[in-house]
Parts: C-alpha cells; structure tokens; sequence
C-alpha cells in the first residue's frame, strides 16, 4: 500500500490505487510448488501452509497458520516434543536438516513424510523462524529411485541408451552406445544419424518419427545397420526399444523427444539365420533326392537336383560336361560341353542341351576350366565394376548377362571329373560365401552320381 497527497487538501493521506507487494506473488508461489511447505516464527508459530500440504494431510491454511507446532493437531502428543525439538533445532544449525516421522492427517490417518528444515534469517541476518519443506516418504523414495535409474542407465548398463530430440539428434548417449556407434560420447551429440550409419539410417529415422508421433511400439523392433569404424563399415543387428518423452511439467504432453535402448544382437541373429538357411537346404536335398529317385532316365535325375538346388540360392545355373564324357586326375587340357542350363528369360525347369557336342568357347582361366584343374570349388565375381562393365564381365565367360556371381563346384564320380556345376547370381543378391560352397559341393556329387549313372545305362544300352 503506498500513500500520497491528493491536490486541494491540506496533510490527510489519501490511499491511491492498491499496489501488489509481493505477497501475491509469494502465495503463488507456494501454492504451486510440488512439495509441501509450511513455515514457523521464532516462538514456533506456524504462519505459512500451502496447497500441497493441505493435500497430503487435509488440513486447510485457515485450520493450520497460527497454530504453535505441530501438537495436538498434526503429530502425536507422545512424538510432539521431539519433532518440535528437530525442527526448531534447525534455526541453530546450517544448511539444511533432514528427517523422516509421522504426521496426523485430519481424518486421524498417519503419514510418513521426510522433511527438510532450514532457518529463515530477519534482515539483521539473525534467525526469524524455520521453513520446512515436506513429502511422503514414498514419493520420495520414487524420486530418488528415478533418478538412480538414469543415472545407471548412463553409466553402467549393459545396452544402448540414446536420448534423442525432436529433430532425431543424439541428446544424450551412455558408455555402451557410445562403444557401439564406435565414436565418443560428446562426439555423438547433435551430430544427424547419418553421419554416424551408413546404413539402416532410414529405417531407424522412420521408427524415431513413428514414436514421436503414436508412441512407443508395443514390441521391440530388430533393426540392422552398418557402422562406420576405423576398420571399415561393420553390420550389425540392434534390438531396439524406444519410449516417447514427454515433460511432466506440461499440462497437455509435449514430446521432448524419443528414448532410444538397443542390444547388439547380430551373433543371436546370424545364428538363427546360419539355422534357418541350413534346415532349408536340408530340406531341400531331401525332396531333390525324392523326386530323382523317380526319374526313369538320370540324366532328368540331374536336372532335378539343379532345379532344387537353385531355389533361394541363385539366379541361374548351368551343366558342363568334359567332352568324352571324363577326365582322369592330372590329364592334360579339356573341353567342356554344356550339358543343362536354366533359361535365362522366364523362369522354368533346367533343360538338357549339348547333343550336338560342341565345346563351350571358354577362355583360358575361366572359373569352370580352373574348376576341373584343381578338382576344387572356385568362386568368381565381378567386383564393384558398373553395370555396363559387369555385363561385359559375364558375357566374356559365356553367362548370362546379369550375372556378377559365380561359384564352380566340380563334378566328380568314381574318381573321375564329369564336369563342372555354375551357379550364378545377379547383383541383387550377396557373394557366394565359404558356407555356400560347401551346400554346392553337396549338390555336384549328386548330380554327377546321377550322370555317371546315365553314362553307364548309355553304355550298356549301346551294347
């Protein structure tokens, strides 16, 4: 309130216009703070209550400011002196005391509550009475359990944990994410996911957006990227969890960003995958192996387990039989006639072909003439020529134009070279790997048991 002179009177004050001093603002204050707060004087008075401390004991600020402590109404009669001792004790003491008793709510129910008491000093800087700020043990204890929870997640957890903003930028990254993205933790801050992958970028900024949008899927997703290191770019495949961040200060959500959490588990998944590829080509032996064994004529026998073998493991295949129809180990120069091949347009079964006899024109050091030579698997490609060099890389061997792949596996029964198998992939599929010659060796020996069965029934028909 302040006073002025009003023109034309002699000394009276008159009041002007009512001024806020501050006390407003200070029960503004108070009531919207998210612990409880009550205030005391000197003689123990209590002269500041607000809304949240009505909440937790359901006594109003009419009902409790100007009570004297606790007494009688708040606390037991048989606790009033010791808490009153621990409170007032604090106007003596620095900083800031903590205890932990029960109090009385209005109903007569008792809440445990942890208090932080300090002194609140006059202008002459000596004490003037006591604040104490108060909250439920348990909500307590929830807090300080969250905040344990993030700062274990940040430092000592055994997976992934990334913070990312609204604009899919690293805000925050642990010790193991770190580790995984092979780069240091401030390194990673605010830098765009890809610079740090060079692949899977999209997918996994697809899935940041997803849950900023609709929120947190309800199951992990399995996610495969590629890192950049020192040593080159690694594949690998991360679990990822993510959870929608929102301010718990707002009245309405406002998303602060996503929650990243991610497990490396590439060893889990290639074995699953190394599993799952195994038990299909087993399978695939079996019924290749079913329906030869009801071919009259072996040489459809041998188209047979081409066709099968085929399925999930390449684009096109080809039969070169040595001309004469077999080569002794250590035998000098050979000629191979193709024998079957898959067509090259539409897809359909392997055909028998090569009645004619004429040997394929195929160069010196071509991957089937080294095949037969060494009696071993060879695997060729085209290496990361254009598309226009790698269709003049296959058609200079005598393969169909999209192949970038090859992979030779020799033909061998009784202890003789037959031929020479080819299985050839295009550029959308992977190399030929170690584990893949080893399906096309498992392939030539039945198909060149097959053929040498044909050249024995041949043989004996022409008798």
């Amino acid at each position: 309130m302040s006073a002025s002179r009003r023109k034309g009177t002699t000394d009276e004050p008159v009041p002007d216009e009512p001024e806020r001093d501050g006390s407003d603002l200070l029960a503004a204050l108070l009531d919207g703070m998210d612990a409880a707060l009550c205030a005391f004087d000197a003689d123990g008075v209590v002269t500041h209550w607000n809304r949240e401390a009505e909440r937790i004991l359901g006594w109003s600020a009419a009902e409790a400011v100007g009570r004297r402590g606790f007494a009688g109404w708040a606390v037991r009669s048989a606790d009033a002196a010791e808490v009153e001792a621990w409170l007032m004790s604090a106007m003596q003491a620095p900083g800031r005391q903590v205890h932990e008793f029960a109090l009385l709510t209005k109903d007569g129910g008792r809440v445990l509550v942890r208090t932080q008491s300090a002194a609140v000093r006059g202008p002459d800087g000596k004490p003037a009475g006591v604040y104490c700020a108060f909250s439920e043990v348990h909500a307590q204890i929830d807090l300080e359990r969250s905040i344990a929870l993030s700062e274990a997640l940040f430092e000592d957890a055994s997976w992934g944990v990334v913070l990312v903003d609204a604009d899919l930028r690293p805000a925050v990254v642990n010790a193991h994410a770190a580790r995984a993205l092979g780069i240091g933790r401030t390194a990673v801050l605010g830098r765009p996911l890809g610079d740090l992958l060079s692949r899977g970028v999209e997918e996994l900024e697809s899935a940041l957006t997803h849950v900023l949008a609709e929120g947190a899927p309800p199951a992990p997703a399995e996610i495969w990227v590629s890192v950049r290191t020192a040593e080159g770019e690694k594949r690998r495949c991360w679990r990822s969890g993510f959870l929608r961040l929102a301010s718990p200060l707002a009245e309405e959500p406002v998303p602060l960003g996503v929650g990243w959490l991610f497990q490396d588990v590439t060893e889990t998944k290639q074995s699953e995958q190394e599993a799952a590829l195994l038990r299909f080509r087993s399978n695939q032996l079996h019924r290749a192996a079913r329906a030869a064994a009801e071919c009259e004529d072996p040489g459809e026998a041998a188209t047979i387990h081409l066709d099968f073998a085929l399925a999930g493991f390449a684009d096109h295949a080809l039969i070169d039989r040595v001309a004469g129809g077999r080569v002794a180990d250590g035998a000098g120069p050979v000629r191979l006639v193709r024998a079957a091949e898959t067509p090259s347009g539409a897809p359909g079964p392997s055909v028998l072909t090569g009645k004619a006899g004429l040997p394929v024109r195929y160069d010196d050091g071509h991957p089937a003439l080294q095949c037969v030579e060494r009696s071993g698997t060879v695997r060729a490609d085209a290496g990361a020529a254009d598309p226009a060099q790698a269709r003049a890389w296959a058609l200079a061997r005598q393969w169909p134009a999209d192949a970038v792949h090859a992979l030779c596996a020799v033909l061998r029964s009784r202890g003789r070279t037959l031929g020479v198998v080819t299985f050839l992939r295009g550029a959308g599929r992977s190399r030929f790997e170690r584990v893949d010659a080893v399906y096309a060796e498992d392939v030539a020996v039945r198909i060149a048991a097959a053929l040498d069965l044909s050249d024995m029934v041949k043989g004996r028909a022409a008798k």
